[in-house]
């Protein structure tokens, strides 16, 4: 049985982003895609109350409260493409919600979401506090309270929270590090490589496929034993492009659907462009190089969102071929983190891509004299060893990590293009930029997608809608033309940007909030240090105490264990000098500060009269009065000034020598590192590195409200690379699924596809679009048994040959054995031969007649193609044509010029009636006979 839950970007849905999907085969829980929401959304005019602002504003909780709980279950994780959309949370979800699973994509993918992600995570960590866990604990909240959203208009609001309810929320995004090892660990495959799962999945072949689109852009086909075969295609594209080809779901050349993706049981695929047309490739990039061109010709200058790692590369090749044929000498800036980064990771992965996109092919260099200009440039750069560098170089490109840097190089009144990200400028430099860029007249935005719904990026396209004619509108087929913001956006600023003023409603500005990291300074800078100082003290304090603590520990079990030994090297020694045992404590003194003089407090009166003697020699103990060698005076023990000797006595058990066991342990250290292997070192090494970074100094996040003139325009043309209506709903049939899911979709798109679907009568009619959370059943349960063939019905079985199989009819009964607990199949006994003598009740049998007996009934395997059965049987000699529709004539008929009426009897017309069901029509002839043995033979017979 199947289980389908859509957990984001279901059908009818107004927001179709981000993408998530469970899908449950028998008990193997499949985690498809695992998109991130925008998390930074612009309120909405329909939201009137704080609370209203606050649901719409963490729109994404529900769809993460679900991954949270599903993913410590989830079996499998497949990634479809490498954008925020399909693969921004799964870093999040790995390191922090338990999201363990196996998980498989595509080389491109793997890279290019690593790129999406750490472009993203490092932009809002740069403008807001969206570190720390979202469920806090107590000692979190409090330190919570402290930390504060610095606004100039002088509002203080706990970052995070809600104003009304003061409610925690959560901004889910992981940390830089966190990004990395969660895409470290994610398996890479190549297209059409087919990989048998292994533990919980064994039985499901994985197998990915071209799904354009994106770099690496993957359809996946998943084959399970028990319900057939699932394909997984979403935001394909079939049209080729500069850098990629179109999905191989379309072959062009084959005129159909590619074969192993057609015809399976479960299709889930997308309709969120199923009621848009598109327009023609070449007007929509002939209107965004007129727009360019025409721009930076007056002397104004172009803002482009476009997103870190996907969609980008086709816009920088369309440029940098533009500014090739055209000898433009306007500066192209990407202002992204991870732009070298990414065009690095492009250039070494020349196989992956297609479309116009070549090392002969980029621009002028792509002539002779060109290319030996390359590769003068590329050796002066030093840049020789990389594959792909040549058509890939993008020489007009320029990279700057923030907007500071781009307005350091150049002036505002300089004219260039701009590439900026985030697409949504929801956040980041686009956002930043935007704020100063449109207040300056004839300035452009350009924008190349819709953006996902409640962002900055989606509002500017709604508004470039709205103004076009109806003709013009972006989903009728056209190019509409560009608008001004001034006058368009006015009235309507309230929408944009939350703290509009309605006193001003007349005026041109409206207000924009921005989001920035500020270094701490003046009174701010002193207390933060304080408090750092006295963290640090109590820190210190504490592991002095834990210290101590340790400290005091390892020494009563040293002395515990030692205790007896050295109380016996002790007594030796006191022996040999002639102390007395009973006062151990009166000969041992002991000196408290540290000079290595004796303890005078500590000495008895009688000993204080003694004569205490010092030698250059070694002994110990003390010599109260001279003696000579033949008597001595007073009661005490005769001593003599000699070096001292103890005999040292050999420490052992009850079962020898005693074990030197820091011997041991600091020999098992140095063989513990040793067998380190490199990827620990490399760790190590790392986490040093990290160390030898400088720290970031201290910082605070400001609020701040600016205002915004509107005075640009605003242009929309579609460079999203997407199938349109009228692909989709060609796509779709020639697929010819069993049963379909349609996710990724408006409810007008929904319908618009389910209608063309009901249109045709072959298509199936088992079509589901569920919504957010829905869970949907198909198939039933099913139980699997296992049996071992005994060797006796092995060596009676006949098998036939088909393709690259051979099949089998089996019949027998299963028999237990106490040695074993799988069941046996063994022939079955008499009374099951196929030949058996059926006598005839109704009436007797004619004396001398045979009797009656049963024919075997056959079963024949396979699909009868006309044209492989016109091939063979042109290579025995029988000549075939193909007349109308499913029929072929084979023999005198077919001849050219045959001989007229009296060849018909040679001839024989084979029809396909139905799915399954052949019917052959002539006269008993030879013709007749070779046509039947080559039909038996693209089949396999088995017979019961």
């Amino acid at each position: 049985m199947l289980t389908f839950t859509p957990l984001s970007g279901s059908a009818r849905s107004s927001r179709t982003v981000p993408l998530a999907y469970l899908l449950q085969v028998d008990d193997v829980h499949i985690l498809l895609d695992c998109g991130s929401p925008n998390w930074c959304p612009e309120p909405s005019s329909s939201a009137f109350t704080d609370e209203d602002i606050e649901a719409r504003s963490y729109h994404w909780e529900q769809y993460c409260h679900k991954l949270r709980e599903i993913a410590p279950i989830v079996d499998l994780v497949l990634l479809s493409h490498g954008d925020l959309a399909h693969s921004g949370l799964y870093s999040y979800a790995y390191s922090r919600w338990g999201l363990k699973a196996p998980a498989y994509s595509t080389l491109p993918v793997q890279a290019m979401a690593r790129i999406a992600a750490s472009e993203e995570v490092d932009g809002l960590r740069d403008e807001q506090d969206v570190g720390g866990p979202v469920e806090p604990s107590e000692e979190e909240e409090e330190s919570s309270r402290e930390t504060m959203d610095v606004r100039e208009d002088g509002l203080n609001e706990v970052e995070g929270q809600s104003p009304a309810t003061g409610k925690k929320k959560g901004k889910y995004v992981a940390t830089p590090q966190e990004v990395h090892e969660a895409f470290d660990s994610v398996n890479t495959l190549r297209y059409s490589q087919p990989t048998h799962l292994q533990g919980k999945c064994q039985g499901l072949t994985i197998t990915p496929f071209s799904a354009g689109h994106t770099l690496g852009g993957t359809i996946w086909k998943i084959r399970s034993p028990s319900v057939g075969t699932i394909l997984y295609a979403v935001d394909m594209n079939h049209m080729r492009e500069r850098h990629l080809d179109g999905t191989v779901l379309m072959r062009q050349a084959a005129g159909g659907v590619f074969e192993p993706l057609a015809r399976p049981d479960l299709l889930i695929t997308d309709a969120e462009r199923a009621d848009v047309m598109s327009s023609r490739r070449k007007d929509r990039d002939a209107a965004l190089i007129d727009c360019v061109t025409a721009t930076l010709s007056s002397r104004s200058s172009l803002l482009l969102p476009c997103d870190a790692s996907t969609r980008v590369l086709e816009l920088l090749v369309l440029l940098d071929q533009h500014w090739s044929y055209a000898r433009l000498k306007y500066p192209i800036c990407l202002l992204s983190r991870t732009g070298r980064e990414m065009l690095t990771f492009v250039r070494s992965m020349m196989e992956w891509l297609g479309g116009t996109v070549s090392k002969e092919d980029v621009g002028e260099e792509a002539t002779g004299s060109g290319r030996s200009r390359g590769k003068r440039k590329r050796d002066d750069d030093g840049d020789d060893d990389a594959v792909g560098a040549f058509a890939l170089r993008f020489k007009h490109l320029e990279f700057f990590m923030n907007p500071q840097a781009l307005m350091q190089t150049y002036s505002s009144k300089d004219p260039k293009l701009i590439l900026a990200v985030p697409a949504s400028l929801s956040h980041g430099p686009s956002r930043a930029l935007f704020a100063d860029f449109a207040a300056v007249p004839d300035n452009v935005v350009l924008l190349t997608g819709r953006g996902e719904e409640g962002t900055l990026g989606r509002i500017l396209f709604d508004k470039w809608n709205d103004s076009q004619r109806p003709e013009d509108k972006w989903d009728k087929g056209k190019i509409g033309s560009n608008i001004m913001m001034d006058g368009v956006m006015r009235l309507q600023a309230s929408i944009i940007f939350h703290l509009f003023d309605t006193r001003k409603a007349s005026s041109q500005y409206s207000r924009m909030q921005l989001h920035s990291k500020v270094p701490l300074q003046g009174t701010e800078l002193e207390l933060f240090l304080q408090r750092e100082r006295a963290a640090q003290e109590k820190q210190a304090a504490q592991q002095a105490v834990m210290a101590r603590n340790q400290q005091m520990l390892e020494a009563d079990e040293d002395e515990d264990s030692d205790s007896d030994s050295d109380d016996e090297e002790e007594q030796d020694v006191e022996r040999v000098l002639g102390g007395s045992e009973a006062e151990p404590e009166r000969r041992r003194t002991k000196d408290v500060d540290g000079t290595g003089e004796p303890d005078w407090r500590n000495l008895d009166a009688d000993e204080g009269t003694k004569q205490l003697l010092s030698f250059d020699i070694y002994l110990k103990g003390n010599v109260s009065k001279a003696t000579t060698f033949f008597k001595s005076t007073g009661k005490e023990t005769q001593r003599f000034r000699m070096f001292p000797y103890v005999e040292k006595k050999r420490k052992v058990d009850e079962f020898g020598e005693v074990v030197d066991i820091g011997l041991w342990l600091r020999r098992g250290k140095i063989m513990e590192e040793e067998a380190e292997d490199d990827d620990v070192k490399e760790q190590k090494r790392k986490e040093e590195e990290a160390k030898k970074v400088p720290r970031e100094p201290p910082s605070k996040y400001v609020s701040t409200t600016v205002e915004v003139q509107l005075a640009c325009r605003l242009l929309f043309v579609d460079l999203e690379g997407l199938n349109d209506g009228r692909a989709t709903k060609t796509i779709i049939p020639q697929v010819n699924p069993r049963k379909m899911i349609i996710v990724h979709a408006p409810p007008r798109a929904t319908d618009a596809l389910i209608e063309s679907c009901a249109n045709i009568r072959a298509m199936t009619k088992d079509i589901y679009a569920p919504f957010q959370g829905e869970s949907i059943q198909i198939g039933q349960n099913t139980n699997s048994f296992s049996l071992a063939l005994s060797d006796e019905l092995l060596a009676s079985i006949k098998m036939s040959r088909f393709e690259d199989n051979e099949v089998g009819y089996v019949t027998g009964r299963i028999a237990f054995s106490a040695s074993s607990t799988v069941p046996t199949l063994e022939p079955a006994g008499a009374t099951a031969v196929s030949t058996t003598v059926v006598p005839s009740l109704s009436s007797p049998r004619p004396l001398g007649a045979r009797p009656t007996q049963r024919l075997p009934k056959s079963t024949m395997i396979g699909e009868l193609k006309l044209t492989a059965l016109k091939a063979r049987l042109a290579s025995v000699g029988v000549q075939a044509e193909l007349v109308g529709e499913g029929v072929l004539i084979c023999g005198a008929a077919a001849r050219q010029g045959g001989g007229g009426l009296e060849d018909l009897g040679e001839s024989v017309a084979v029809r396909k009636t139905a799915r399954g069901r052949v019917e052959m029509e002539g006269t008993v002839s030879d013709v007749y006979y070779k046509v039947r043995k080559e039909i038996y033979g693209l089949h396999a017979l088995v017979a019961a």
